[in-house]
């Protein structure tokens, strides 16, 4: 619409200044404008190709070929997150997965630091609820890529968990939990979870006493168990063809280890029951957190449920918990709400910071405004709203080689469709109001919904 009202305003002006053969060329220009707008708003939305094949390993590989760049980003990707720690072993896969670059067979942790450099490359990773990430972006020139890739070959397959670097990252993460739970953030979060997952792993968390009980034994148990062909996933974006492509992931899982054998099932948390817990704290700001298990990965809800939130919490200023929680009584600098989806089932969260005194008037709020958005739903104003900035600002989520991988990775691991990416923005316009208060009230619901309330009076 804007775009046709600039031709109309063109060509009003040229009209009082143009004739016969340059009104036509304005009018032809304008035409070919309104095609090339058209052919890239388009393309916009159009996704990297996504290959997918499993690996003679057993691995399951996605790779998008991109020779934009002369680099090369790899992530693997294990079923093997925080949802496995036995329930008196929490912190285990963190530990792990925290250790397998820190010494491999022939390599003690500088060495391999050293090796990087020299080369150019970086090592990265982490332990989610889910899963278990190491990744490697290198140059992809032969000379740097291969002795890169042999790097991530041997921490992946051959860790060694040196006792002596074992025990100084235990010690080192149990001094670093006990810092954490000075601070009301970390104190919330942990009692939310905690709370949201009475019995479940989702609400285990690492406390001094259990990881001070890990030995080095048990992360090898968990390495082996864990980290095999099996349960890996291998993403891989950059300059490479399908078949060098092919080549790397084999090379990368080849050498895990054989499948460990039946690893306990997840199962689907239970809904706890509504409740309030509030937990004292010396610090000015109370920290509040409301919300109940809500979303599993691949949901068929997804869609609704993140272009709502974006009305109800998601959407900064535009947002009703916004506008309502701290424009007009001032309640918080700052609250939002989100979903966060999880294998098993994630959390719906609504979180914010307020002073002791008003922490009732602002719960008051805030339960108001979500009720009222459960009821109704957005409007169709905040709907076209929420739609346009998930649209609009989509291709940003994959303006980089890092970016695409991250979202290659999500595909891979949690199994979601190869035209995600594609579909997106497709995904996004489709939804309606009805579906949005349909999605809503099948997955937050009041009875089950838990506050937890850090730094009362």
């Amino acid at each position: 619409a804007v775009f046709f009202a600039v031709v109309a305003a063109l060509e009003r002006e040229c009209a009082a200044c143009v004739r016969g053969r340059a009104m036509k060329f304005v009018r032809l220009f304008c035409v070919l404008c309104l095609f090339c707008f058209g052919v890239a708003g388009h393309a916009a939305y159009a996704g990297p190709k996504i290959e997918h094949w499993v690996a003679p390993s057993g691995a399951r590989v996605f790779f998008v070929e991109n020779h934009a760049l002369p680099i090369l980003d790899v992530q693997v990707d294990f079923a093997a997150g925080t949802v496995y720690d036995p329930p008196d072993k929490a912190g285990l896969a963190s530990m792990t997965q925290g250790l397998l670059d820190m010494g491999v067979q022939g390599m003690d942790e500088t060495q391999l630091s050293n090796r990087l450099a020299d080369i150019g490359a970086r090592l990265s990773g982490g332990a989610d609820m889910d899963r278990a990430s190491l990744g490697l972006r290198t140059l992809s020139a032969a000379d740097k890529r291969l002795p890169a890739l042999e790097i991530l070959r041997a921490v992946l397959s051959m860790p060694q968990f040196p006792l002596n670097v074992f025990e100084r990252e235990r010690a080192r993460t149990v001094s670093a939990i006990k810092e954490s739970l000075t601070r009301p953030d970390a104190i919330a979060a942990k009692a939310f979870w905690a709370a949201i997952y009475p019995v479940h792993a989702y609400g285990c968390y690492a406390s001094p006493e259990s990881v001070s009980g890990l030995q080095r034994d048990d992360l090898v148990a968990f390495y082996r168990a864990h980290f095999t062909a099996q349960r890996a996933v291998v993403s891989i974006v950059g300059d490479l063809s399908r078949a060098q492509a092919e080549d790397v992931a084999q090379q990368l899982t080849a050498g895990l280890p054989s499948d460990g054998g039946a690893v306990a099932a997840i199962t689907t948390p239970q809904l706890p029951v509504a409740g309030e817990q509030r937990i004292p704290h010396q610090a000015t700001q109370a920290h509040v957190l409301i919300g109940m298990p809500a979303l599993k990965r691949g949901d068929p809800d997804f869609f609704p449920l993140v272009v709502g939130n974006y009305s109800l919490g998601g959407g900064g200023f535009i947002s009703r918990l916004m506008k309502e929680v701290r424009e007009k009584n001032g309640f918080a600098y700052s609250v939002n709400s989100g979903f966060m989806p999880l294998v098993h089932g994630g959390p719906f969260q609504i979180g914010l910071q307020t002073k002791k005194a008003q922490v009732n008037d602002a719960l008051a709020v805030t339960r108001s405004v979500l009720a009222g958005f459960l009821a109704d739903g957005p409007s169709e104003e905040e709907l076209l709203a929420a739609k346009q900035n998930l649209v609009g600002s989509f291709p940003l989520r994959l303006d980089s080689n890092r970016k695409i991988l991250e979202n290659v990775a999500v595909i891979g691991f949690f199994g979601l469709p190869l035209d995600y990416l594609d579909r997106y923005a497709e995904n996004v316009e489709r939804v309606t109001v009805a579906e949005i208060r349909a999605a809503f009230s099948r997955h937050v619901k009041p009875e089950n919904m838990v506050t937890v309330v850090v730094g009362t009076e």
